[in-house]
């Protein structure tokens, strides 16, 4: 009875309370002490289980300036997370070490290619070893061509007039634009025309939709939250929520290039039989030298080359021209020294070509817009080189506002960095331009400040390590495109910051979205003046 009767008890809601309350009492302890232990810790925060990740979540859409934060302590932060741990990296020799010293050690990684296979494939930014070697080689040969350089020095010129011509319209009509749209669709058609060598039209006069272009912003948002979602492969499988619409993203973006590919196919082989010459576009010099069985190109290997161009092309110049165009408006001195300079190289150019420059009226459409177009005829390749504060306007941007902020590596074998960080095998490396370009023991006690001054040394440009200012990576997968980036960014301010004045509109809210690409969350509403 004796026995039945402490059975009873120890079945009792009494006893169940207990035994939940001294559960209770051991987590809560567990916590405490893992979080006493952390007292004198600098770098986040971690908790049981879910390591850093509610802090990072909590900061998600100021990561970047989270970040800045503890790298003003810190030249190393670790992040715990629930599945892996991501080490982020600013000094230049850790930079260094992992971009070029044990570059063999950090690829890509499975991580990472798993996030971006969807929307990147095996394209040169999602791939690593011999697939990317060749890719790479194959692409260093088309960005070294003189043929692709001249064709890119058109197609930039046109679509920066065309950009012209609708500034001037919105200017004659008092009109406020969205300079970052307006860029988004000049290099979306520049690049299409470079990449795949069709015009698709965004940056008509009415500005027409266009659903390639929609599908493409809306995978880059996706495929970036992956990072963060821990239920993202749930929701794939299920084929819901915001996979759902990567999905059907995927499916337009797939649609356009496909077609696009089996045109210009048909396109090669026509002129092929007729004796014409052969396009300079990207997409066709690759479906050519695919031909070749060593270099054998898919559709879908070529899907996937050409989407990666498209990325690199179009959003990270569009990007960088938004910022470029906010911190020019906003440093009244920059602007007036940059249209010195220009205004400078358009009678150089004029007296060393025997052109006579036209007389133009500011007030008047017709004059105005003809003297724009007799300036951009001047601004040949080698023109474009002579401005050197312009190129260092466009490099300051950079430095402070890096197209891509963040660039993830995957790590193969531990590892120990050159500050003694020690970083093991399935976690990440994460480089940081965007809080790089704001260290002092970077660039000096004014870091923060926007002095395109320091780049220019005696009037010339000088350039700085690769490994401290990354905008275009550094060592082995250093940007193939940067060149051409700089070739359409100067051409497109060339001409914009000599005719017009931007004025941001009152109460505009200008911050980034978390993006791979570090783009305007609300665009660049802005009012327009024209120069003289």
């Amino acid at each position: 009875m004796e026995t039945k009767n402490n059975v009873l008890l120890d079945c009792s809601p009494q006893n169940g309370y207990r035994v939940i309350l001294m559960l209770g009492c051991t987590v809560l302890s567990w916590i405490l002490i893992h979080r006493w232990s952390q007292r004198n810790k600098k770098g986040p925060k971690t908790w049981p289980l879910v390591g850093a990740a509610i802090e990072q979540f909590l900061n998600y859409d100021k990561m970047h300036d989270w970040l800045v934060q503890y790298f003003s302590e810190l030249r190393t932060v670790v992040v715990p997370m629930p599945f892996t741990t991501y080490t982020y990296i600013a000094d230049p020799a850790n930079v260094e070490h992992v971009l070029k010293t044990n570059f063999a050690n950090y690829p890509k990684g499975e991580t990472y290619q798993s996030y971006m296979e969807v929307l990147l494939g095996d394209g040169i930014f999602n791939v690593d070893g011999e697939l990317w070697r060749k890719q790479r080689k194959t692409a260093s040969f088309e960005f070294a061509s003189k043929n692709l350089r001249d064709f890119s020095t058109i197609v930039f010129r046109d679509y920066s007039q065309k950009l012209h011509g609708i500034l001037s319209r919105a200017s004659f009509q008092n009109q406020v634009v969205d300079m970052q749209e307006l860029l988004m669709r000049m290099t979306l058609d520049s690049i299409c025309k470079v990449g795949f060598g069709v015009e698709i039209g965004t940056l008509a006069p009415n500005l027409p939709e266009n659903n390639f272009a929609q599908a493409f912003d809306t995978a880059n948002i996706i495929v970036t939250l992956r990072f963060i979602d821990p239920l993202w492969r749930i929701k794939r499988f299920f084929n819901v929520g915001s996979e759902a619409l990567l999905d059907k993203s995927i499916s337009t973006i797939d649609d356009f290039t496909y077609s696009v590919i089996r045109r210009r196919k048909k396109e090669i082989k026509e002129a092929r039989e007729s004796c014409k010459d052969s396009k300079h576009d990207i997409l066709s010099r690759f479906i050519e030298l695919g031909e070749d069985y060593e270099n054998h190109f898919t559709d879908k290997g070529l899907r996937d080359v050409v989407l990666n161009f498209v990325i690199a092309g179009r959003d990270t110049t569009a990007t960088t021209l938004s910022w470029a165009i906010y911190m020019i408006m906003t440093h009244p001195h920059v602007a007036e020294r940059l249209y010195s300079e220009l205004k400078t190289l358009e009678q150089d150019q004029a007296r060393e070509e025997n052109v006579s420059l036209l007389e133009y009226n500011t007030d008047d459409p017709d004059s105005f817009n003809e003297r724009a177009r007799q300036f951009a005829g001047l601004l040949s390749y080698d023109a474009l080189g002579k401005l050197y504060y312009l190129h260092a306007v466009i490099t300051e941007t950079l430095r402070l506002y890096p197209a891509v902020p963040q660039d993830p590596k995957g790590i193969l074998e531990d590892d120990v960095l050159p500050d003694g960080t020690k970083v093991k095998a399935g976690g990440m490396v994460t480089y940081v331009p965007y809080s790089m370009g704001r260290m002092e023991y970077n660039w000096g006690p004014d870091a923060a400040s926007f002095n395109p001054e320091r780049w220019l040394k005696d009037g010339f440009f000088q350039n700085a390590s690769p490994f401290k200012f990354t905008a275009f990576q550094a060592g082995p997968r250093i940007c193939l495109g940067k060149d051409s980036a700089y070739l359409q960014m100067k051409m497109s301010l060339a001409i914009l910051c000599r005719f017009y004045k931007f004025t941001l509109v009152p109460g505009h809210p200008v911050e980034y979205r978390m993006m791979t690409i570090l783009s305007m969350a609300h665009g660049l509403k802005v009012n327009i003046a024209r120069l003289p």
